[in-house]
């Protein structure tokens, strides 16, 4: 792929936390849970949470500007973070942060549970947004970003998310900084079991277990600015042909196609959820002209990038 330097463009679009809803709430939904349907003076700014009931049946791949966990009590959901793939199943939770591509599909009819939304900046009471992947692993590229839980600690976190449906709803005085105590005390519990579970990436991990998913990682993490297979090599501290090979023997892919398919969904994303001409996607994701991006999106999807945003 050729591209032109960096210099002075304008920045992906990422949506923020105010004009979401209509992306992932379906028009006529009535559900009554969170914030769905609550009275404008009972709002949080900054802070958002819903049931599952009334969630659209598919979403993104899009970015966000906020904090975002997902909790599924009942059914299954699929989700991919960057280049990581998992399945929601009872019991399971996610997390995405901001800037972070994400996506989901094939939300089972039966399934159920509650997601979070929060802007970096809700909790800095308690504590400042600049320490919130450190305190909370499972919310930077380098944790892990899906935890599974026992049924009594699932039952739990919905227990805190019930609590914060109360405070909402009831609008009692001090609502507002109960439902940030009881966010803070409902990552602190899911901390827990993170690190009970041992859920992080070490060095002396074996070459799959350490390398694969580190390189999908910082591959997420990077894509904007390093497209090569040795620049992903030299951060890993291991030669482009060895990364090469663990990738291929571990996901059957080669390493630069995963780094394509990173730009893949980011395409996707400005083309679905933007207005963006079709020149300046190219221009912001440093292809050297239009047809270049347009020859590069036609062989990783079928279609070009005109016809994905029409059929989006």
């Amino acid at each position: 792929m050729a591209m032109k330097p960096a210099n002075n463009k304008p920045e992906i679009p990422q949506y923020v936390l105010e004009n979401f809803r209509p992306l992932h709430r379906l028009e006529d939904d009535a559900s009554s849970f969170g914030y769905n349907n609550i009275d404008a003076d009972k709002k949080i700014p900054g802070f958002e949470i819903y049931s599952s009931a009334g969630l659209k049946p598919a979403l993104g791949p899009l970015k966000s500007a906020f904090y975002r966990i997902s909790i599924t009590i009942s059914g299954s959901v699929d989700v991919q973070l960057g280049l990581e793939h998992f399945q929601h199943r009872p019991g399971t939770l996610s997390f995405t942060f901001p800037g972070q591509v994400f996506s989901k599909s094939n939300i089972r009819e039966d399934t159920f549970g509650y997601y979070i939304l929060f802007n970096a900046d809700f909790l800095e009471e308690i504590i400042t947004p600049d320490r919130i992947t450190t305190e909370f692993p499972f919310f930077d590229y380098a944790g892990v970003p899906f935890i599974q839980l026992e049924p009594m600690e699932i039952a739990a976190v919905a227990d805190f998310a019930c609590k914060i449906n109360e405070e909402l709803q009831q609008h009692k005085p001090g609502c507002e900084k109960a439902i940030r105590l009881y966010l803070y005390l409902l990552l602190l519990d899911v901390k827990r079991s993170y690190l009970a579970q041992q859920l992080h990436i070490t060095a002396t991990d074996t070459r799959n277990t350490y390398l694969v998913p580190r390189f999908k990682k910082l591959v997420s993490q990077h894509f904007l600015t390093k497209r090569r297979v040795a620049d992903y090599a030299a951060l890993l501290g291991v030669t482009p042909n060895h990364l090469n090979r663990t990738i291929k023997e571990s996901t059957g892919q080669t390493a630069s196609s995963a780094i394509s398919d990173m730009l893949v969904q980011e395409a996707k994303a400005v083309l679905r959820y933007t207005d963006t001409s079709i020149a300046e996607i190219s221009y912001q994701l440093d292809f050297s002209d239009p047809a270049g991006f347009n020859r590069f999106f036609r062989e990783r999807t079928g279609q070009t990038p005109l016809a994905f945003r029409k059929n989006a």
